[in-house]
């Protein structure tokens, strides 16, 4: 696999956790999954939207500006409509997306 793929490939993980991660930092997605009365960590909203910006990076190393932005938009709706189905369907795999440090406080 080319050093873009990788890239692409990073992105395309990145997107995921952050879409993840900003469905589990709202308090109903969060009890959905880990069927607790506790709310969600505070910082797990600014961990989704770090780990969008890390997506955005991994897509201008992987491709020149107009195409990066382009396949960044592309990822976007594919990851949430990811984690919207696994939250529908099997909200508790979730729970591998969210490590210990972030359940633990």
């Amino acid at each position: 696999m080319s050093n873009a793929g990788l890239w692409l490939l990073a992105a395309a993980c990145s997107m995921w956790l952050a879409t993840n991660w900003l469905a589990l930092s709202l308090p109903v997605h969060w009890r959905q999954v880990f069927v607790a009365d506790e709310v969600a960590p505070g910082y797990l909203r600014t961990l989704g939207w770090l780990a969008l910006a890390v997506s955005v990076l991994c897509c201008f190393k992987a491709d020149h500006p107009s195409m990066a932005v382009l396949v960044w938009f592309t990822l976007l709706p594919v990851a949430a409509v990811a984690t919207a189905m696994t939250l529908s369907y099997r909200p508790a795999l979730l729970r591998a997306a969210c490590p210990a440090f972030l359940r633990a406080r």
